[in-house]
């Protein structure tokens, strides 16, 4: 098949959405169709380079970009809403038999055209919480959300499939959609390379961090953003701390919220036991992640929660707020601990306990390691990506 990608950012600005994009093109690429990708232009002199997942390139087409004015971070380059141009042109000649948009905005609009102009399907993957956002915009933030919302039932609408990954969003998005169009509500979650990840050899923090070799070291990984809820991370380990001095953080990532983190980082019950990388490439990334004992996540506002898969693929059980996503990968008792996210007061609490518990009995610890790393093939991207083919030849079909 001829398939067409389009995605409101691109590589080399690392996210999930990106890392989902890359992994689906390659990921196809590999299983033999012709792919094109159809994305905002990076910045002159920039390539947008591979994100780790096998298989090989796509084709791109680059649409003329922007970069967007702090606190959207650097690379994060957004399209010109410019229908015709000759990225648009060529994704025209190409005769895609199947599009599939990765934003509703922008790209959306313009994978939707190109959809119609070929008589081809239109998947959209759902890959935001864009209500969760809306504290970006201040006062704005109500009519935002609302005209968003309203927004997005049309634009599923005129699509032949939607893919949600995790089965949550699933749910949420069959109740706001008239019920003949429910059966086009798809649950595929973004795989992820598990053998690659397997293969990076881990990268020890204590030396470099100078904490003492015995430390049990807590890795957490992602943009760092309130939407993220970085600091009940840290309030968990001073609290943690308190009971386990052997306990550690490293928090992998950069983001607005970084100099706030430092700074309580920098309060005497966390003084010198967490060491913060800053934004690191996704190899490099992966290297320290494996060098951790156990993986803490606390967003809220996931659709998935990418870097879950790749943790527990890692080997590493996951301490993980109950939200959107966590249930489709984290077995609770099994490799990781989820923890209630309601009441909100309380929730650090909460979360300090279960990672007192993985960090105190060691044996515990590594039997839920094994399991993680034993069952991480459920994970895989060729699996995910092969769900995501057959449903493309069933809309063909």
């Amino acid at each position: 098949m001829r398939i067409l990608l389009t995605a409101e950012s691109f590589l080399p600005y690392l996210s999930g959405v990106t890392v989902s994009v890359d992994a689906l093109a390659r990921g196809l690429g590999a299983r033999g169709h012709e792919v094109l990708v159809l994305a905002p232009a990076p910045a002159a002199a920039e390539e947008p380079g591979p994100a780790g997942s096998p298989g090989p390139a796509p084709r791109y087409a680059w649409l003329p970009s922007y970069q967007l004015p702090r606190p959207v971070p650097p690379r994060y380059r957004m399209p010109w809403p410019t229908p015709w141009t000759a990225a648009v042109r060529e994704a025209q000649r190409f005769a895609p038999d199947v599009v599939h948009a990765h934003s509703p905005f922008v790209t959306g609009l313009l994978a939707r055209r190109l959809a119609r102009g070929a008589g081809a399907p239109l998947v959209f993957t759902h890959h935001t919480r864009f209500a969760d956002y809306g504290h970006y915009l201040g006062p704005l933030a109500g009519p935002g959300a609302a005209l968003t919302e309203a927004y997005l039932a049309r634009f599923w609408s005129a699509c032949a499939a939607v893919i949600a990954p995790s089965t949550d969003l699933a749910a949420e998005i069959a109740e706001r959609v008239p019920p003949p169009r429910r059966r086009r509500v798809h649950v595929i979650p973004t795989g992820v390379d598990v053998a690659g990840i397997q293969a990076v050899a881990a990268g020890d923090p204590r030396p470099e961090a100078g904490w003492p070799p015995d430390a049990i070291v807590a890795v957490s990984l992602g943009r760092l953003a309130p939407e993220k809820s970085p600091m009940t991370v840290l309030d968990a380990v001073a609290l943690a701390g308190a009971r386990d001095s052997r306990l550690r953080l490293l928090v992998i990532g950069g983001g607005p919220s970084e100099s706030r983190l430092r700074a309580r980082a920098a309060a005497p019950d966390l003084a010198g036991r967490v060491a913060f990388t800053g934004m690191l490439p996704r190899a490099e990334a992966l290297v320290r992640l494996r060098g951790g004992d156990l993986f803490v996540f606390a967003s809220r506002t996931e659709t998935q929660g990418l870097v879950l898969a790749e943790a527990l693929s890692a080997g590493l059980p996951a301490v993980a707020v109950e939200g959107p996503g966590v249930g489709d990968s984290v077995r609770d008792g099994v490799d990781g601990i989820v923890v209630p996210a309601l009441p909100e007061p309380g929730r650090a609490q909460r979360v300090a306990a279960a990672i007192g518990v993985l960090a105190g009995d060691e044996a515990h610890r590594r039997q839920m390691s094994g399991r993680a790393a034993a069952d991480a093939d459920r994970f895989s991207v060729e699996a995910r990506v092969a769900v995501t083919d057959a449903l493309y030849r069933s809309l063909l079909r």
